[in-house]
């Protein structure tokens, strides 16, 4: 007896399968030749392609709209930056063009300054203002230089506009200036225009002086300028000191009172010039006033010599040693060489 397996049937489902399978392999084949042969698959292909244009669209509509989001962040974000850095160089410029115009400003009163210096053949020494006093009631400079530096008390202080007061204290490294617009200043002036002598009081503010006690006949009229007399010896004559912008009776109508503005500017710049040596020229009246003082000193002398009295033995002063009496007080400091100049 022979041992031999037979191999099993198949199954339906298995032959159908594989009809199908030859179907659709036959119908690829016919397929295939039917659009070698006319071309109409193609045509078909493009027609599809063209019907599946709005799923593609909107298959790819999640994909555009994450890219175009993160291109707004990006450009946001550096817009904003950017924003950032102009605004930053903006005010950088601004602030370099607000100190240029400043600059520009100083610069050209400087210049003005020089130039007054030059019309006038001035010795004057440039002092830098260091401080204002912020009194309201007082009108006063701290000037960053001082007896060092060969400040005295009582110099002139101009600017290119005219006088802006005197030197009152002085250290070592600073001095003190008195505004002429202080409430305990006054200023011996004369009018330009006819030379009526006058006194320009200062108000306590920097933009207005006073004049009191005007006569009524006097020749003074607004638009007058007053300048220094150099009555005193305080006060070079020449300096402008203001022009009168007001004239009024005062409240016992038998004297003129007056407003001012001033010639210099006092609440403006950086910078004054001090006057160091300057000659008041001698009049007339000087040299009779030195006479005057010269002939009472030698009467004085003879006086002393006729009759001894204690302390005789001390000589009397010579004339040019004579201080000057408080009736006939010479204007100017350098009043000995006009007195003795006649004795020559």
């Amino acid at each position: 007896m022979s041992s031999y397996a037979s191999s099993p049937a198949p199954r339906p489902g298995d032959v159908a399968g594989t009809l199908r399978l030859l179907a659709y392999l036959a119908l690829s084949c016919a397929l295939v030749v039917s659009d070698h042969q006319g071309g109409w698959l193609s045509q078909f292909r493009q027609q599809a392609s063209v019907a599946m244009q709005p799923l593609w669209w909107l298959a790819g509509l999640p994909s555009r709209l994450g890219d175009s989001m993160r291109n707004d962040a990006a450009t946001r974000t550096q817009l904003s930056a950017d924003n950032r850095r102009l605004r930053n160089e903006l005010l950088v410029l601004n602030a370099g063009q607000a100190r240029l115009r400043v600059e520009a400003v100083e610069n050209a009163r400087l210049r003005a300054l020089l130039g007054a210096v030059e019309q006038g053949s001035l010795d004057v020494q440039l002092a830098p203002i260091l401080d204002v006093d912020q009194d309201p009631t007082r009108q006063r400079l701290l000037l960053d230089a001082g007896s060092r530096n060969g400040v005295r008390v009582g110099q002139s202080v101009i600017d290119a506009g005219g006088l802006l007061g005197q030197v009152i204290t002085v250290t070592p490294l600073t001095s003190t200036v008195l505004l002429v617009t202080d409430l305990e200043h006054a200023v011996p002036v004369i009018i330009a225009r006819n030379g009526v002598r006058l006194v320009a009081y200062g108000s306590g503010r920097a933009d207005h002086l006073a004049l009191r006690n005007v006569p009524l006949s006097a020749d003074v009229e607004v638009g007058d300028t007053l300048v220094t007399s150099g009555l005193g010896g305080r006060f070079p004559p020449g300096f402008p000191v203001g022009t009168i912008t007001d004239l009024q009776p005062d409240d016992s109508r038998a004297f003129l009172v007056g407003d001012l503005t001033p010639a210099a500017q006092l609440d403006r710049g950086r910078d004054v010039l001090l006057l160091r040596d300057v000659v008041v020229p001698v009049t007339t009246a000087d040299l009779d006033a030195a006479a005057a003082e010269r002939e009472a000193a030698a009467r004085a002398e003879a006086d002393a010599a006729a009759t001894p009295v204690e302390g005789a033995g001390t000589a009397a002063p010579d004339a040019g040693d004579t201080p000057p009496a408080p009736a006939t007080r010479m204007p100017a400091p350098p009043a000995t060489p006009p007195v003795q100049a006649p004795q020559r």
